[in-house]
C-alpha cells in the first residue's frame, strides 16, 4: 500500500478536500500534484539524487515530452488564431450555414472524424475546442457541454484509428492485426456513437443563433481549415500545429490584424497560458513513475489476477486492470503498454480471442482516460476553454457510454463471432 500512497495523498488532497469544501477551486490541482510529488520522493529508497532520477525518468520520458510539445504549439496556435480573429470568423461561418439543430451533432462528428484521421485526441481537442467555445458563447449552448462534446468525440478516433498509439500498442501486445481489431472494436462503440448523434440532435433542438451574423471573412477561417485538412491527411500533429501557426502569422500580418511583433506576443501569450497544464503534466509524470518504481502497478496486477475464472472473468480482469493502471498513469497508451503483456497471458490462459482482448484494452483505456479530471485531454480542453476540469466531467457522455458498452459486451458475449 505504501507504493500507492502518493496517489492516495493526491486524491485526498484534491478530490476529497474539494468535495468537503464544495468548491473545486479551493485546492489548485497543480498544488495537489506538487505536494503528492514531494511526498512520493520520500517513499523512494536511496539518496536524494537517486530519488530525483526516478522522478525525472517519468517527467521526461518520450511520451511526456511529445505531449508537452503538443501543449506548447496548441497554446501558440489557439492564441494567435484568436487574436487574428479566426475563431470569430469560423464561428460565424458555422452559425451561418449549419442548421441550428445540427450544430451539436455536427461538432461531435467533426471531433470523431478528425481524431479518427490523425489518431490523437490531444491534437483534435487543440483544434476544435476554441471553435466549440466560440459557438457556445454566441448561442444558448452550455460551454461545459460543448467542450465535453468535443473531448468525448475525440475518443472515437483515439479508440479506432489505425495510426493511434493505443491501437498500435494494443494490437502489438495481443498479437493481432489492426484491421481485425477494428472489426471487433467498431461493433462495440459504433452503436454508442449513433446514440450520441441522436442525443445531441435533440439537445440542439432548442439552440438559437444570432439573427444577424454578418459577412464571413474566409481568409480568417483558412488556418482552421488547413489544420483540419492536414490532420485528416494524417500529417504529424506537431507539424500540423506548426503550419497552422505560420498561416495565422502570414494572414494576420497581411490583413493588418497585427504586425510581426503582435504575432509573436500572441504566440507567447498562448504558450504562457499552457504553463499550469505543463507543470501539472511534469509533476504527474514524475509522481506516477515513482509509483511504478515502488511496485504499485505490480501490486495492482497481482491482486487482480489472483482469482479469475472463465472467459468473462478473464475479460473483466483485463478491463479492470487497464482502468486501474490508467488511473495511476493518467496516460492510456502507457496503461496499455503496462497491462498489455499481462492481458496477453490472461487471454492465452482463458482462450480469449486476441482481437477481442486488444479491443478490451483499447476501449477500457479510452473510457478511463476520458473521465480523468487530471488526464491530458481534459486538462488541455479545460485550459483552452478557461474551465475547471471538474466542470467538464458531467458532460463526457461518450467516454462513459463506451465504458458501459464494453461491460455489456463482456457480460453478454458480444460480438458473438469473436467470443467462441
Amino acid at each position: 500500500m505504501k507504493a500507492l500512497s502518493p496517489l492516495i495523498v493526491f486524491l485526498i488532497l484534491y478530490l476529497a478536500t474539494s468535495i468537503i469544501a464544495q468548491d473545486f477551486y479551493k485546492v489548485p490541482i497543480a498544488v495537489a500534484f506538487l505536494v503528492s510529488s514531494v511526498y512520493a520522493l520520500l517513499t523512494v529508497k536511496g539518496t536524494m539524487d537517486e530519488r530525483i532520477k526516478v522522478f525525472a525518468r517519468g517527467a521526461g520520458n518520450t511520451t511526456m515530452v511529445l505531449m508537452l510539445a503538443i501543449f506548447i504549439l496548441a497554446g501558440a496556435f489557439a492564441a494567435s488564431a484568436k487574436t487574428m480573429g479566426a475563431v470569430d470568423a469560423t464561428v460565424h461561418l458555422a452559425l451561418k450555414y449549419l442548421p441550428e439543430q445540427f450544430i451539436l451533432p455536427g461538432v461531435f462528428l467533426a471531433a470523431c472524424f478528425i481524431s479518427l484521421s490523425i489518431g490523437t485526441s490531444c491534437g483534435t481537442i487543440a483544434a476544435l475546442t476554441p471553435l466549440a467555445v466560440g459557438i457556445a458563447m454566441q448561442s444558448n449552448i452550455s460551454i461545459p457541454l460543448m467542450v465535453g462534446l468535443v473531448v468525448g468525440g475525440t475518443y472515437f478516433g483515439d479508440n479506432l484509428s489505425f495510426i493511434s498509439d493505443t491501437t498500435i500498442v494494443a494490437t502489438q501486445t495481443q498479437g493481432c492485426s489492426m484491421k481485425d481489431k477494428f472489426r471487433v472494436n467498431i461493433r462495440i462503440v459504433a452503436p454508442v456513437a449513433a446514440i450520441m448523434l441522436i442525443v445531441y440532435y435533440f439537445l440542439g433542438s432548442h439552440v438559437s443563433t444570432p439573427a444577424d451574423i454578418g459577412d464571413v471573412n474566409f481568409w480568417l477561417v483558412l488556418p482552421y481549415l488547413a489544420v483540419i485538412i492536414l490532420a485528416i491527411c494524417g500529417i504529424n500533429v506537431l507539424l500540423v500545429l506548426a503550419i497552422g501557426i505560420v498561416l495565422t502569422g502570414i494572414i494576420g500580418i497581411a490583413i493588418g490584424t497585427y504586425d510581426l511583433f503582435g504575432w509573436f506576443a500572441a504566440m507567447n501569450e498562448g504558450m504562457m497560458g499552457m504553463a499550469e497544464l505543463i507543470i501539472m503534466t511534469i509533476l504527474a509524470g514524475g509522481m506516477l513513475e515513482i509509483i511504478r518504481h515502488n511496485g504499485g502497478i505490480d501490486l495492482i496486477i497481482k491482486a487482480l489476477t489472483r482469482n479469475i475464472h472463465g472467459k468473462r472473468g478473464g475479460e473483466l480482469c483485463i478491463a479492470t486492470l487497464t482502468c486501474l493502471v490508467n488511473i495511476c498513469t493518467a496516460n492510456n497508451t502507457v496503461a496499455i503498454i503496462t497491462s498489455g503483456p499481462i492481458a496477453k497471458d490472461i487471454a492465452t490462459r482463458f482462450r480469449i480471442d486476441p482481437r477481442r482482448s486488444a479491443s478490451i484494452l483499447d476501449t477500457a483505456s479510452c473510457f478511463t482516460q476520458g473521465i480523468l479530471p487530471y488526464g491530458a485531454q481534459v486538462l488541455i480542453a479545460a485550459s483552452l476553454s478557461s474551465l475547471n476540469p471538474i466542470a467538464i466531467l458531467p458532460h463526457l457522455y461518450y467516454p462513459i457510454l463506451i465504458g458501459i458498452a464494453l461491460l455489456l459486451a463482456i457480460l453478454f458475449r458480444y460480438p458473438r463471432k469473436f467470443t467462441l
